[in-house]
């Protein structure tokens, strides 16, 4: 069995309406592959393909949004943000607590569920 790790997000949050991607790598170090990314995708899309593939196999599925930014001004104020929250004190990432949950697989979407999925994000993206 695989591993599916994610973003827990509050009700509400408006992260979930971003477009999602899933990367699919090696779960250990018994194989040495580059990761497969995939998306974008809904997050409840990203999220059902992801536990499908990784259900019956050592492999390890992350799924995070994309951050769409129109310009490089945009990105440099991204990464500025990223910069400023690793730089506050959060404790010691060895005593971090993570919560685990196993989750049955689903059915994953259907193509015709993705690519009206995909006709959304589109129509979000231009607008």
């Amino acid at each position: 069995m695989g591993t599916l790790v994610t973003l827990d997000l509050p009700a509400g949050s408006p992260v979930a309406d971003l477009p999602w991607v899933i990367t699919i790598g090696a779960l250990g170090d018994e194989e040495e592959w580059e990761p497969v990314v995939c998306g974008p995708y809904e997050r409840a899309h990203a999220l059902a393909l992801a536990q499908a593939v990784v259900a019956d196999e050592d492999l390890m599925a992350v799924v995070e949004p994309l951050l769409p930014r129109p310009d490089a001004e945009a990105i440099r104020d991204e990464i500025a943000l990223a910069r400023a929250a690793a730089d506050t004190p959060a404790g010691d990432e060895e005593d971090a607590e993570y919560e685990t949950r196993r989750v049955r697989p689903g059915r994953p979407p259907t193509e015709a569920e993705v690519r009206e999925g995909w006709s959304r994000i589109a129509a979000r993206l231009t607008v």
